[in-house]
């Protein structure tokens, strides 16, 4: 339940969690993404720009739809054919990126970058949960993009400063 000075951020954390996600992965992800720019990046610093990241309401709103709609598809609870191209993970089916682009947004286009890159390698968390889809396993395809948006929006938050 939302307070007033974090909004859903404990909601966000513990739907994550509830995923498999920890906040350390994404961290790691940050640290992935930022050894050539920043190699004494530390997790600690990672993790509070991740934190920070989660703090925004742009990025709660996003990840709370997006965890939803992958939960209803997990259910088999959307219409037809929309069910079908959210289980499948459709190559055309581009609302999971776009519905990133809030978080992303945040931190100017650097984070855009960041999340291509992130995207295309899936390294870490972000390809263990698109291997489970991949597998038959829960759907994902909205809460792989989240991660690497969270993580890409955080490395950005560190570049600015």
């Amino acid at each position: 339940m939302a307070n007033k000075n974090n909004g859903y951020y404990n909601d966000v954390v513990e739907q994550l969690a509830g995923r498999g996600v920890q906040l350390t992965a994404i961290a790691d992800l940050v640290i992935f993404g930022q050894k050539d720019h920043m190699p004494d990046l530390t997790q600690d610093q990672a993790l509070d720009s991740v934190k920070k990241v989660l703090h925004k309401t742009e990025a709660q709103d996003a990840i709370m739809t997006g965890l939803a709609l992958d939960d209803l598809a997990n259910e088999r609870k959307l219409p037809e054919p929309i069910q079908s191209r959210i289980v499948e993970d459709s190559s055309t089916y581009g609302v999971d990126e776009q519905l990133v682009m809030s978080i992303l947004g945040v931190y100017g286009t650097i984070s855009w970058t960041n999340f291509g890159y992130l995207d295309k390698l899936k390294p870490g968390i972000v390809g263990q949960l698109n291997d489970e889809q991949k597998d038959g396993g829960r759907v994902n395809t909205f809460i792989d993009d989240i991660v690497s948006a969270i993580a890409a929006a955080a490395e950005a938050r560190i570049a600015h400063d």
